[in-house]
């Protein structure tokens, strides 16, 4: 397994980020298609053994539950620090006031709630998970760079924004001697293509990691385009992503079809390998609930596109409506 530098900083972390959505309590939260404990469990070992050393997940993922068996887990299979752990804050955690978004309040409480859950001291990467138009993003900035100091986190991060909101976080950081945003968790695949418009650049620009969530577009790029999954029939978000730009995704997924045909692989290898080679990726978040989908995604670092194969995969793109932000 390849590692790389997460953006300008020092940390190495592998090619491919195991995105850990998929393993969490289903009876918690609203993910029924989650892997319990003991199925999650040989996902988190394999990857391991893979390589994988860079793993993601977030407080909201199952009520919290992910972050338990993931925290389980890497603690019992890895020295702690062999392991690069992200999670994430904003989401709702409970009624009432303060129970999510970006306040002072809730991201000094969440902090330790996940460190309790995942069983640590620090995580790796703490991630904003969206912005928050609640809070004054000053309150936020200043908040996690107190977590950092506290050594409750090593770096932090971001995700799915606009290009300003994210220019404007980082430049107030530098501005206040606050701790940098390092990363950018958006979203990133041959069925949404909008982010090379300005985030893209923005991060190539100013040095930031980029680790791609959703590189398979929910497993819609790995499949014919009316075959569905248990996970596609009950999530709700993710049917929103395609519903305007069906004709032309359908195209996309048929290029991949194609390429992956000709050079008889799984068409999620392409998919993937075609996010690999774009500028400024650091690492894709896979997310895996069939061993295979991890082996796909470690042949994919071996697969090189040529510059025909990726004019063919990007010729049917149209442009989208900016999403992922919700």
């Amino acid at each position: 397994m390849d590692t790389t530098r997460l953006g300008r900083t020092g940390l190495e972390v592998s090619r491919l980020c195991l995105g850990c959505m998929s393993y969490g309590d289903p009876q918690r939260g609203s993910h029924p298609w989650s892997l319990g404990e003991a199925e999650s469990r040989p996902f988190l070992r394999k990857a391991l053994d893979l390589g994988i050393n860079f793993f993601d997940t977030a407080n909201v993922y199952s009520a919290g539950s992910s972050e338990e068996i993931v925290g389980r887990a890497l603690l019992e299979y890895a020295p702690r620090d062999e392991i690069v752990l992200a999670t994430k804050v904003h989401g709702r955690m409970r009624p009432g006031p303060n129970g999510a978004g970006l306040s002072r309040k809730a991201i000094l409480s969440e902090i330790d709630n996940s460190l309790r859950r995942l069983g640590t001291d620090h995580v790796d990467l703490y991630q904003i998970h969206r912005w928050d138009p609640a809070t004054p993003i000053e309150e936020t900035l200043e908040a996690l760079h107190d977590v950092v100091k506290a050594g409750k986190a090593r770096y932090i991060g971001a995700s799915s924004m606009h290009a300003w909101q994210f220019a404007k976080a980082l430049h107030l950081a530098d501005r206040h001697g606050w701790t940098r945003f390092v990363s950018m968790q958006n979203y990133v695949n041959l069925l949404y293509r909008e982010e090379e418009r300005e985030m893209l650049p923005l991060c190539l620009a100013e040095g930031i990691g980029v680790i791609p969530w959703s590189p398979l577009a929910r497993g819609r790029l790995t499949r014919d385009w009316d075959e569905t999954s248990a996970r596609s029939e009950t999530d709700a978000f993710g049917k929103t992503l395609y519903a305007a730009t069906a004709e032309a995704d359908r195209k996309v997924v048929e290029a991949v079809a194609a390429v992956a045909k000709a050079r008889g692989v799984p068409r999620a290898q392409v998919a993937l390998a075609w996010v690999l080679q774009q500028p400024g990726i650091t690492a894709p978040i896979v997310g895996a609930t069939k061993v295979q989908h991890l082996d796909d995604a470690v042949a994919a670092l071996a697969l090189k596109l040529t510059a025909e194969e990726i004019a063919a995969l990007e010729e049917p793109y149209v442009p989208h409506r900016v999403t992922g932000f919700s």
